[in-house]
């Protein structure tokens, strides 16, 4: 029997101290770079969901040796490079994996054959296939660079390659490749995307250059650069404490503090916008953790004002609009996101579904293209309705920032696929329980 639902109410105020779960994106690349290493890879506070598991699995695939030793501690003894998977590689939801996972198979000479659910089946890879072949790999693919897709490495050469839109996972497919490609790699980003592969890849050995020239951004790696085993300490991620911080913006009397999350310069848009919008939220313990900042964070209930977000803030929380949609709807005032249409290729259209799910509880939006506008409820006495069931097309951020919502609108929010919330924080509901959420199952066979 599984929980074909989960319904959020109005409670009493949320109070407690956590620790949000490890980074989703250092923790695919720990895993991918630890495999490329030559040596073992001691990894802690490793986030176990399903996606991360997926990166994991398909690294034993290509030859790692992969072990799970228990409450976040992971070793990965890689044989300096990939060898050709005897079966098809399946990534699940894992769109950051198999977008990385690619790069660094272009490098060497296998094939492999990629496949995925039916969320990521439907997620387009062509601004990774792009420039992997410029580099010289070559696939066979569904239309639209759809998975399932087999993929031919080996023989790369030197590429520089200016990104058409901000991407971390595009730059990380091209540096993983241009580690073994004759001459190298280098991207040129016009937006600074966040930076984990740079930093990580340095903890490995390797020489990564990073300079501000012209119109962007240059990083260059030189090609032929072998990879050593090291030590990773996985921080918080921010983009899952980004829940139960804004669940405590908007619940009158709360106050809860999220230990250990990352405060990496490119992952804080969301602070930096709430903080603009009047959140009571303080930083302390700051300190270095495998070459990251992280800190703890306090968020107390707060009386929100809408603000306009500017659109360069976007690849700095590209993961947190449809959280901050859900702050902006308790907020007095209208909140505009604009810059924002990467949000439509995530895990489903992530502007379409906030929209349509905000809309069902009472709230004012306007959607565009690459835009969304929320209408703060707080007007007198007007409050955040609730009451609707949410349809989540199976995306763990919709489920998740809804349930939210629920927690401080005036009737229950339900949403449904519930189960795939795991994929990025499988302790969601175990957590916000014990701040004081009220979060239940109604379940089927």
């Amino acid at each position: 029997m599984t929980a074909a639902h989960l319904t959020a109410r109005r409670a009493g105020p949320l109070k407690g101290v956590v620790r949000a779960p490890g980074d989703k994106s250092i923790s695919h690349r720990a895993l991918i770079l630890g495999a490329l290493a030559t040596g073992v890879t001691e990894i802690e506070g490793l986030l176990e969901g399903d996606d991360v598991r997926r990166t994991a699995a398909a690294m034993a695939a290509f030859g790692a040796d992969v072990a799970r030793l228990g409450d976040g501690r992971w070793r990965v003894e890689g044989r300096g490079g990939l060898s050709e998977p005897a079966d098809v590689v399946d990534c699940g939801n894992a769109g950051t994996g198999v977008r990385l996972i690619m790069g660094a198979a272009a490098g060497f000479d296998l094939s492999v054959t990629f496949t995925g659910d039916q969320s990521l089946r439907g997620r387009p890879m062509n601004r990774v296939l792009k420039p992997l072949g410029q580099m010289g790999a070559t696939w066979l693919c569904r239309s639209g660079g759809r998975l399932p897709l087999t993929l031919k490495g080996g023989g790369l050469k030197h590429i520089a390659y200016t990104l058409p839109e901000p991407s971390a996972q595009v730059k990380s497919a091209v540096l993983l490749a241009g580690l073994h490609a004759d001459g190298g790699a280098e991207v040129i980003e016009p937006e600074a995307t966040r930076d984990h592969t740079e930093r990580m890849l340095r903890g490995f050995g390797a020489e990564v250059e990073v300079r501000e020239a012209g119109a962007g951004r240059h990083i260059v790696l030189r090609g032929g650069q072998k990879l050593t085993g090291t030590r990773i300490h996985v921080p918080g991620d921010p983009s899952s404490a980004a829940f139960p911080l804004v669940a405590a913006l908007v619940t009158p009397g709360s106050e809860v503090t999220v230990q250990g999350m990352l405060l990496n310069p490119l992952r804080i848009g969301l602070l930096d916008t709430l903080g603009e919008m009047g959140a009571d939220l303080s930083v302390t313990n700051v300190r270095d953790e495998g070459g990251e900042t992280v800190a703890d964070v306090t968020a107390r209930h707060s009386e929100l004002v809408g603000v306009d977000v500017p659109p360069e803030r976007a690849p700095s929380m590209i993961d947190e609009y449809p959280i901050l949609a859900v702050a902006a709807a308790f907020a007095e005032g209208k909140t505009t996101m604009r810059g924002i249409g990467e949000m439509r290729v995530k895990e489903s259209d992530r502007i379409a579904l906030m929209a349509a799910g905000l809309a069902a509880c009472g709230i004012g939006v306007e959607e565009e293209p690459e835009a969304l506008t929320v209408i703060g409820a707080k007007r007198g006495n007007h409050l955040v309705q609730g009451g609707a069931g949410v349809t989540t097309h199976g995306d763990h951020r919709i489920a998740m920032s809804h349930l939210i919502l629920g927690l401080a609108a005036e009737e229950p929010v339900r949403v449904d696929e519930p189960g795939m919330i795991a994929t990025s924080f499988p302790g969601f509901v175990d957590l916000m329980r014990g701040l004081g959420a009220e979060i239940g199952e109604a379940v089927e066979a």
